[in-house]
């Protein structure tokens, strides 16, 4: 969290009160870009503390696509183009869906034109109603909450387990009530989160479980993939995603059927509706012949209740066409994004200062981002990102907890409700690049990179010093 003697030592109370108060009031609710300090610029320049980088190009970087595109989806392109089939609604996106549902191992899986838009979707289905309680993690992109804005719901930020960076189970289960109508989680990174505990106290109580898989393709936990782990999975193909279908797409994962019918019903310009018998239907002035539009149900029932509105969420076939190849790719995607992941382990993992992300035994992490801790101090953690910063390697923080951001904070949240993820966030979380585009010399150098920041930034410890270090790297 933000203290005076560790991130303004130099500053008087009032002008801690003052930088402080505009931290929180002002902050962006994501990372920004190419920009490894944790301080906007207005607020370095007016506390004398260190400036941010400046944008430039790095060698080694965050990856513009977080994927690999080449012959393969060029070659399902052009097999759709000569076709002559339909661009909208077609076998291609049937053929992405059935094969998406298979790998993630859930009875459905329905496809919409952006991770956003399956997050959306997903909180729709959870039915809340005013004064209803949502539990959400603190440490995840704001799309996965931002939905609630438009709910007169009252949100419950739970905090986060510092070893993994996923909501707490145990916070979990002291929070959630009768009252809870449902809990939004995301996999951070790619780090499957304690799926079981969460889901048993949520379903004690009623509450639907929402997975936000944008990170965690690639990812299993004791044999099962997250999207199949709650009631709701939302996966994101977004450009920097370890799958993409051209730029955007998303998708669900669930199992209730009737969830189904009311998802493909909204996805394509029907409302979703509670329907009863017609009370006194009134025919038409002449009859309706059947290839008229509507001529099947326009009266065969009426409408309850219409609980939304229908909107075109059809991903389009060549992003469905493009996803199926994705998919084929992915282990060998999700392998090499591992096997950059165990390099800098085994980098890193020499200094007893440094806290590795690393799951258990049983834990596959999918590594959409690749995290450490630097637990030597909010100053080391400063010195060891301008190090890195300036012999090139991009640095990026994700994410800025989001119960400090404006939007939040005008339901009345507060600096102090999520102490875990507000110390992580500010003393000691880093994120490096790790992405299948990486060329092996740029893993080399980033490796050689990390060693010497390191090496800079943090004194020896035990029998292991900086001879010996520069010996084992040779």
């Amino acid at each position: 969290m933000i203290t005076r003697s560790a991130h303004f030592p130099n500053l008087e109370d009032a002008a801690f009160d003052a930088a402080r108060k505009t931290i929180t009031e002002t902050h962006c609710s994501f990372c920004i870009p190419r920009h490894p300090c944790y301080f906007p610029a207005h607020i370095t320049a007016a506390t004398g503390a260190a400036k941010p980088m400046e944008d430039r190009d790095y060698r080694v970087a965050f990856p513009t696509r977080g994927s690999i595109l080449g012959a393969a989806e060029l070659a399902a392109l052009a097999d759709l183009v000569n076709s002559e089939q339909m661009l909208s609604d077609g076998r291609w996106r049937s053929a992405f869906e059935h094969r998406f549902r298979d790998h993630v191992g859930s009875r459905h899986a329905l496809s919409v034109t952006s991770g956003t838009v399956a997050l959306e979707l997903a909180i729709h289905l959870a039915d809340l109603r005013p004064g209803d309680e949502v539990i959400a993690t603190p440490q995840t992109f704001s799309a996965t909450i931002h939905p609630l804005l438009d709910r007169d719901v009252r949100v419950h930020f739970c905090d986060i387990d510092p070893a993994t960076l996923n909501i707490d189970p145990a916070q979990v289960e002291a929070t959630v009530s009768d009252r809870t109508a449902a809990i939004l989680l995301v996999h951070y990174g790619g780090y499957p989160a304690e799926m079981e505990r969460i889901v048993a106290a949520a379903h004690r109580h009623g509450a639907v479980v929402i997975e936000d898989c944008a990170h965690a393709l690639g990812a299993v936990r004791h044999g099962r993939r997250p999207g199949a782990l709650g009631d709701i999975g939302c996966f994101s193909f977004h450009n920097t995603k370890n799958l993409t279908t051209l730029g955007e797409g998303g998708m669900l994962t669930f199992d209730r059927d009737e969830w189904y019918v009311r998802l493909d019903r909204i996805r394509s310009n029907q409302p979703d509706v509670v329907c009863r018998t017609p009370q006194s239907p009134t025919p038409p002035p002449t009859p309706l012949l059947p290839w008229m539009r509507f001529s099947g149900e326009v009266y065969a029932y009426d409408y309850a209740q219409i609980l939304r509105a229908g909107t075109n969420a059809t991903m389009s076939e060549a992003a469905a066409a493009v996803g199926i190849v994705q998919l084929d790719r992915l282990a060998e995607l999700a392998a090499r994004r591992r096997e950059i992941a165990r390099r800098l382990d085994d980098c890193l993992g020499r200094y007893g200062q440094i806290r590795l992300h690393r799951p258990p035994e049983g834990v596959t992490h999918a590594y959409h981002l690749y995290t450490f801790f630097v637990e030597a101090g909010q100053a080391a953690r400063e010195h060891l990102v301008k190090a890195l910063d300036r012999s090139g390697v991009e640095v990026q923080l994700r994410y800025f907890p989001l119960h400090l951001t404006p939007e939040w904070r005008a339901r009345g949240h507060r600096l102090g409700e999520c102490p875990q993820a507000e110390r992580l966030w500010f003393d000691q979380q880093v994120n490096l690049p790790c992405h299948p585009g990486m060329t092996d010399a740029q893993v080399d150098y980033l490796v050689e990179a990390v060693t010497a920041a390191l090496d800079e930034t943090l004194p020896p410890t035990g029998p292991t010093g900086l001879d010996e270090r520069a010996a084992a790297r040779a």
